[in-house]
């Protein structure tokens, strides 16, 4: 299974609807911070940190009389956790991704359209953005506290491939939560196998994220 580029688009699509606005209001570049989880709850659920990625985008568009550039970093803290997968042997399979967007408001209302993204798109977006996973199927929704808010967290079924091998996959994929400055998204990927284990480890890695990623420089 491997990753392109995850949510690429996030948080410049609708942004470039009113890129003249932000330009003249100083508004034409973002960056958000990159969030992790708590170290204590790496630990309990065997899970590692394993990288803080920046992801910039940076889009031109044509205004009446000018064009203007928008620029938008987002960061993926990537954390991953070696799973035994038979003949297979033991692969990096359960990963567990922490996005954050930036929130850029104009006059009280955000501009960024990850904040009202369905799970649905987001998890297309997911799909859109690997190389060797598809058939999603939605299979559930709950509810999970992350940074105090209660958001929808919805589970599906999947397709991938690990070494050109069929595995099948479940996701869990939550609806954007809001901290003072950023919109942050959390997506959970492991071998349906492991459901029974993985599943609650999910779950327990999504309330305990954090708003700042460790140094691990």
């Amino acid at each position: 299974m491997h990753r392109r580029n995850v949510l690429t688009g996030a948080g410049v699509v609708g942004i470039a609807s009113l890129s003249g606005c932000l330009g003249v209001l100083g508004l034409d570049s973002h960056e958000s911070k990159p969030a992790g989880v708590d170290e204590g709850v790496l630990a309990d659920t065997g899970y590692e940190q394993t990288k803080v990625e920046p992801i910039g985008i940076e889009e031109e568009f044509d205004a009446v009389l000018y064009t203007e550039t928008i620029r938008v970093t987002n960061y993926l803290t990537e954390h991953e956790k070696a799973i035994d997968l038979g003949p297979l042997g033991r692969q990096r399979a359960a990963v567990f991704m922490v996005l954050t967007t930036p929130k850029v408001e104009v006059a009280g209302r955000e501009l960024n359209p990850v904040e009202d993204m369905s799970t649905d798109e987001l998890v297309s977006l997911v799909e859109d953005n690997y190389d060797d996973i598809g058939d999603i199927t939605h299979q559930g929704d709950e509810s999970v506290t992350i940074l105090g808010e209660g958001t929808t967290v919805s589970q599906f079924s999947a397709d991938a491939q690990f070494d050109g091998q069929d595995v099948d996959v479940r996701i869990h994929v939550s609806e954007a939560v809001q901290t003072d400055d950023d919109l942050v998204v959390a997506i959970g990927i492991y071998p349906e196998q492991t459901r029974d284990q993985e599943g609650p480890n999910v779950g327990s890695l999504m309330e305990g994220i954090i708003e700042d990623a460790h140094d691990d420089s």
